[in-house]
């Protein structure tokens, strides 16, 4: 598997940690009481409240360890060869060429406008 896709990988592994994380967060939290004119929320079971306490060290753990490795991945990227004059060197030889095939492609499209059957078609319509 290449850097992109394994990073692509460690991204998406870090979303679902996170929203993984922030659900069940949601989920257990022990209920608060918003206000006076609202009831007392119902106390959640002994069970509940002591694995709660312990699922945020653990999920946060866990999205670090992700965090990590996705910086491992970005550390084990090969700088580019030449540096950045070489990078800006081929970006312009790339713009050329793309511009130079832009070129050609409106050309052709100048010449299929111009071409008999479509002029037939044109005035069919």
């Amino acid at each position: 598997m290449d850097v992109i896709s394994q990073l692509q990988e460690q991204v998406n592994t870090i979303a679902s940690i996170a929203f993984n994380t922030f659900g069940t967060l949601q989920r257990d939290a022990p209920s608060v009481r918003l206000s006076a004119n609202y009831p007392e929320p119902p106390p959640n079971a002994a069970e509940d409240a002591s694995s709660f306490a312990e699922q945020p060290k653990l999920m946060s753990a866990a999205l670090v360890k992700a965090a990590k490795q996705f910086d491992a991945l970005v550390a084990g990227i090969p700088l580019p060869e030449g540096g950045e004059e070489a990078q800006l060197k081929r970006i312009s030889e790339l713009q050329a060429e793309n511009d130079a095939v832009g070129q050609e492609l409106q050309k052709q499209l100048e010449a299929a406008g111009n071409c008999p059957i479509n002029e037939h078609w044109q005035r069919r319509n």
